[in-house]
């Protein structure tokens, strides 16, 4: 209504509003969508409903997309795009083709299910936090603490009742590492088909540097099982260029279409804000 203030699900104070204001999801995306389809579920899902596998950052510029409108836009905007989610995610649904970790070929699965919808919403939540604090800036333990529990709105938004996600940060992250290493995640073609798009993007001759440096968080925020079954090279110096890559990051950043890298909702958010103030 005109003249009332509404700031959204969230507003300039709250933690997401920062750390999605300033692209953690751009450079932490390709390993949080290589993690994703590491589950045999959401592969099948990905491989027989999305152009994921010919079109990985395509289908994460509209996951940005859908993202920053729950993140930015007002209560009504937010909540279209959540609706549209689960609605999109209605016709998601089928039988895994191959065995795969504790799945057996034929394993029901349904992209509204929210045990499924949970580990995506985890990928985002931890490549999130930690892309910011490494390459971005710090957040204290308390502003960490805030980020997840501001975190747990955007699940339910996806469709994770609350009370099916960690109740703290620290339980969270028990519970992603967890998955990490459990037989809840296993290889299947589509999950080499999706990392392998995204460690070879098709991007223009200037954008070599975001390519190799993109590459470099991605390997970097995979763990030592998920580097092993993508033959990713690790060692000492791969360390030393990831804690270096961060310069490179930041003059990279700009070559994304301008769509993704200037967040045109975030800039509607502050002008609706300053508006109502």
């Amino acid at each position: 209504m005109g003249g009332s203030r509404d700031n959204g699900l969230f507003g300039p104070g709250s933690v997401v509003w920062r750390v999605n204001r300033e692209g953690s999801l751009l450079i932490g995306g390709g390993a949080a969508a290589i993690l994703q389809v590491a589950h045999p579920l959401v592969a099948a899902g990905v491989g027989e409903h999305s152009s994921y596998q010919t079109d990985p950052w395509g289908r994460l510029y509209r996951t940005l997309d859908i993202t920053t409108r729950i993140t930015f836009g007002s209560t009504e905007v937010a909540n279209k795009a959540a609706r549209a989610i689960q609605m999109a995610h209605k016709r998601v649904h089928g039988q895994t083709p191959w065995d795969a970790g504790r799945f057996p070929a034929g394993t029901p699965y349904d992209a509204n299910d929210p045990e499924l919808q949970m580990w995506v919403h985890a990928t985002l939540v931890a490549t999130s936090l930690t892309v910011y604090n490494r390459w971005i800036g710090t957040l204290s333990i308390a502003e960490q603490n805030r980020y997840y529990e501001e975190q747990k709105t955007m699940g339910e938004a996806f469709g994770v009742p609350r009370e099916m996600q960690p109740a703290t940060l620290p339980e969270f992250f028990d519970y992603y590492d967890a998955m990490l290493e459990s037989d809840a995640l296993a290889p299947t073609p589509v999950f080499h088909e999706v990392a392998a798009s995204i460690m070879r993007p098709k991007l223009p001759l200037g954008g070599r540097p975001l390519s190799d440096a993109v590459k470099l968080a991605t390997a970097g925020l995979m763990t030592p099982r998920w580097r092993a079954e993508l033959d990713l090279a690790w060692g000492p110096g791969r360390e030393r260029l990831l804690d270096a890559s961060r310069a490179v990051l930041r003059r990279a950043l700009p070559l994304l279409p301008g769509v993704v890298r200037e967040f045109p909702g975030a800039r509607k958010a502050e002008a609706r804000v300053r508006a109502a103030a």
